[in-house]
């Protein structure tokens, strides 16, 4: 059972000490209470990914961002109440406060299932707390043909990142989240991909291939899928290393009813020079070297399984086409911003600075 006191934050607090904790303590929650240790917010991981979204920054107080609306239970709460609760309220966690609204306790679904197994049906539980039975597909087809020459023998997701090939580190951060089905879509030096990866077998998973004929552009190998998934689907570009988190990017996705999530990364420059403010001819002001700030697309993906309906068989489709079909079509796609380590390997300076970065970031870096 892991300390829930290590989960407490003050409301002036930044909201990147929040995110700390939340990485830390491995409960999803962070309890936000004053100096007498009332609870007066909570803050999940979609709080502050909704909060990025909407230009706030990480150094601001957690106050901005947290949820004031809670679920409490007090002391003489029986598990049973409680387990109810979570279920009635799809709830993880519950904080438990004593009469003056002071936290003397976290009640965490996963510790009161594991304590009461005898007493709960093993479909029910499974219900509440099964592993992820999401499929992921990594795209890895592409000929990485802005790594030449480095990939003219070998294909982009084989290169060695850190210790390992970048493909392994996919592989294993998919394994590290539960996920026990991978398809690989493949195309150049498919079979250096394939002796690699093999069935899976030495992951405990299993791995198929899309084998595409020719390219297919991003999301086109979704069309070779032999059955439709049951549940939401991961996509992801094969030449991305990140820490991204795929529970909280399926939760997130699933919060909001979306039918398609795209994950996105803050991306900000400073333009050299002065900007000029112009009306007509008009001189109206001038801003000094501003600092541009956008969300680009960070080449991971969730899908509703109907979604793949409007994929063509043994066709060339790109995702921002499907997105923008999506968006024409009034589905609810959304996007999910990634504040933890994130790279795309598109050319040799991005692959030299993964491998610099690798051992900072992945637990295996010194091995």
């Amino acid at each position: 059972m892991k300390d829930w006191k290590k989960t407490l934050i003050r409301p002036e607090q930044p909201i990147i000490e929040a995110m700390r904790i939340l990485d830390e303590s491995a409960l999803q929650i962070a309890l936000v209470v004053d100096e007498n240790r009332r609870l007066v917010g909570v803050i999940t991981d979609g709080d502050i990914r909704r909060a990025l979204l909407s230009g706030v920054t990480l150094d601001r107080p957690v106050h901005l961002v947290m949820h004031k609306d809670f679920t409490t239970v007090d002391i003489h709460a029986s598990r049973d109440e409680i387990l109810d609760l979570m279920k009635r309220e799809d709830l993880r966690q519950i904080p438990v406060v004593d009469n003056q609204g002071r936290v003397i306790d976290l009640r965490v679904l996963v510790d009161l299932i594991r304590l009461s197994e005898e007493d709960i049906q093993l479909s029910e539980r499974e219900n509440w707390l099964s592993e992820r039975e999401n499929w992921a597909v990594i795209m890895a087809g592409g000929t990485g043909s802005r790594l030449q020459p480095l990939t003219d023998d070998c294909p982009k997701p084989l290169l060695m990142v850190g210790n390992k090939p970048l493909l392994e580190t996919i592989v294993e951060n998919f394994v590290e989240f539960g996920i026990r089905k991978i398809f690989v879509s493949v195309n150049y030096k498919a079979d250096m991909i394939e002796a690699f990866l093999g069935n899976g077998s030495r992951w405990s998973i299993d791995i198929y291939y899309l084998r595409e004929k020719e390219r297919m552009g991003t999301v086109g190998a979704l069309g070779l899928l032999p059955e439709r998934p049951a549940h939401p689907l991961i996509v992801m570009n094969g030449d991305v290393l990140t820490k991204a988190n795929f529970q909280y990017l399926l939760d997130f996705h699933q919060s909001h009813r979306a039918k398609a999530t795209m994950c996105v990364r803050d991306y900000h420059f400073q333009v050299p020079y002065g900007v000029v403010k112009t009306d007509q001819h008009r001189l109206i002001g001038i801003d000094e070297k501003p600092v541009q700030q956008f969300f680009v697309n960070a080449g991971i993906y969730v899908l509703e399984p109907e979604i793949l309906d409007l994929i063509p068989y043994d066709a060339y489709l790109d995702m921002p086409d499907l997105f923008e079909e999506l968006f024409k079509q009034g589905r609810e796609t959304i996007v999910f911003p990634i504040h933890e380590y994130w790279m795309d390997i598109g050319k040799i300076d991005d692959l030299e600075r993964a491998r610099g970065e690798y051992a900072k970031n992945f637990a295996d870096g010194h091995k």
